[in-house]
């Protein structure tokens, strides 16, 4: 069990390091495998803190602080109502619906060959990212796909996507793990998986941060979206599950 988990953290902390997103379509489902989703759930939303404060502190100077600040305001309002649907039993229609506008977006900008962008931060795009970030987080704990969409548009460099984001989710990660505190889901189990979870961040990170140094802004973007269009089949076919 110990080497499956420390092949999950590792895998997923790779992809964080590598992307600046995307761990949490692996972590929890991989490690909800061999241990409940109460005790996968923290662990590794403690990760993704640790993996946020080393790269903050790491790339402090590319974060567009700002654009986070605007990102994280309206993900706390859209949080209870991701919550909110996935108790009203909406899951396979804000699933598809998500789906095809987070697939149809990456798609669209990996075909055509001016894809739109924004020259500066638009309030508007800001609080409709954030806003369908929290409902996402809520519902799914999949925060990501509309913060890329912002740093899409704004064609961040590699550095200040990955940096960016980071500033996003270390406090909305925190806000959750509040909540896990609050709700008695901090247990030993947790503390002691976290640790031991660590040994396999580290290698995780090193090596991501080697990956994310080489690619370019154009490959970086396009393997981006590829993974949002595979987020977005993905989310497809778990409605089409339901």
């Amino acid at each position: 069990m110990n080497a499956y988990f420390l092949a999950v953290v590792f895998a997923a902390t790779w992809i964080r390091a590598t992307f600046g997103f995307g761990e949490a379509l692996v972590a929890v489902p991989l490690l909800a495998l061999v241990m409940p989703v109460a005790v996968a759930a923290p662990v590794a939303v403690l990760l993704s803190i640790t993996i946020a404060a080393v790269v903050m502190v790491e790339d402090w100077r590319e974060i567009h602080w700002r654009s986070a600040g605007w990102l994280v305001a309206p993900t706390l309002v859209g949080i209870p109502a991701g919550v909110w649907l996935l108790a009203a039993g909406h899951t396979a229609l804000v699933k598809a619906g998500l789906g095809m506008v987070i697939g149809g977006f990456a798609a669209y900008f990996l075909l055509v060959r001016h894809p739109p962008r924004l020259e500066r931060d638009s309030r508007g795009w800001l609080v409709g990212c954030g806003l369908a970030a929290g409902v996402l987080g809520g519902a799914y704990g999949m925060n990501g796909p509309p913060l890329v969409i912002y740093g899409s548009l704004r064609r961040w460099t590699p550095r200040q996507f990955r940096a960016t984001l980071q500033a996003y989710f270390l406090p909305a990660s925190a806000a959750a793990m509040a909540g896990y505190a609050a709700a008695g889901l901090l247990v030993p189990a947790v503390t002691h998986d976290y640790l031991l979870g660590l040994a396999a961040l580290v290698p995780g990170l090193l090596l991501g941060r080697v990956a994310h140094r080489r690619m370019q802004g154009e490959q970086f973007l396009r393997l981006v979206h590829a993974g949002l269009v595979l987020v977005g089949l993905a989310l497809l076919a778990q409605a089409a599950r339901l």
